[in-house]
């Protein structure tokens, strides 16, 4: 009778497993697996919440948000920019409206000689323009296309400008040095200058119109020869130029043959 009965209650224990084992097989055909998955979410969430670092979805949240920061951050900057540039615009010894500008191209090479405007001859620029930035000169238009335009800027080895001192009148010419500092070479031995003099375009400027902003004196030496030597910090940004304003300028030179043909004729 025992053996009886111990021989049921083994025969019981295995159909109970193999019930088990039929059911569950049943469950996870008719979930197609969900319920297996959901149960090993559950068992593995808490191993889960203890790895370092973000998780695919965080990480792609976080590139979008970094993403779109750095959006706003362009068009704060570029809205800056403007800003600045038509507050000084406003202020500008030009009475002419200026036709705005945006910097297009600019060659490694070539970084501090020349940039390329998205403004040409379609929208009225032409050869021998000044080109201004927020803080002064920036160049000369040197050529023109129908929707561009190249400037020669002032901190090319080249370019000269004559400018003078604003507290003293002290004049000389400014030369280009390939940085966003230039050199400016006195008309008289010891000129009346010292160090922190601002310096705008003279009345001897035949490219340039006078009064237009250039730079601040940084440093003076006096014992250069034949003429004392000034290192200059150019006020515009030279080095990261982006919106500009372009001037309609005759040239003297110009000027002059006009009248001298009149005269003629």
């Amino acid at each position: 009778m025992v053996s009886v009965r111990r021989w049921w209650n083994s025969k019981l224990l295995q159909l109970g497993v193999l019930t088990v084992l039929l059911s569950g097989a049943w469950m996870l055909r008719q979930t197609q697996g969900h319920l297996l998955l959901e149960m090993y979410q559950l068992v593995s969430r808490p191993f889960q919440m203890l790895q370092t670092g973000p998780s695919p979805e965080e990480r792609l949240n976080d590139s979008r948000f970094w993403e779109l920061q750095t959006r706003i951050a362009d068009l704060e900057s570029e809205n800056q920019n403007l800003e600045n540039l038509l507050g000084y615009v406003e202020k500008a010894a030009l009475s002419s409206d200026p036709i705005i500008a945006r910097v297009v191209g600019r060659s490694a090479d070539h970084w501090w000689q020349q940039v390329i405007l998205n403004r040409g001859s379609k929208q009225g620029v032409k050869a021998g323009f000044i080109v201004q930035a927020d803080g002064g000169l920036v160049g000369l238009v040197e050529s023109v296309t129908p929707n561009t335009s190249r400037v020669l800027l002032i901190s090319d080895l080249k370019n000269q400008v004559g400018v003078t001192i604003n507290r003293s009148s002290a004049k000389g010419i400014l030369r280009g040095d390939s940085s966003a500092e230039a050199v400016l070479e006195f008309y008289e031995k010891i000129p009346d200058v010292k160090v922190g003099d601002l310096i705008s375009t003279s009345t001897y400027s035949q490219k340039f119109p006078a009064g237009v902003p250039v730079g601040r004196i940084k440093s003076l030496n006096f014992k250069q020869s034949p003429a004392s030597l000034a290192k200059v910090e150019l006020l515009p940004p030279i080095l990261s130029l982006d919106w500009v304003a372009i001037y309609p300028f005759a040239p003297i030179t110009d000027e002059l043959e006009s009248t001298n043909s009149e005269l003629v004729n």
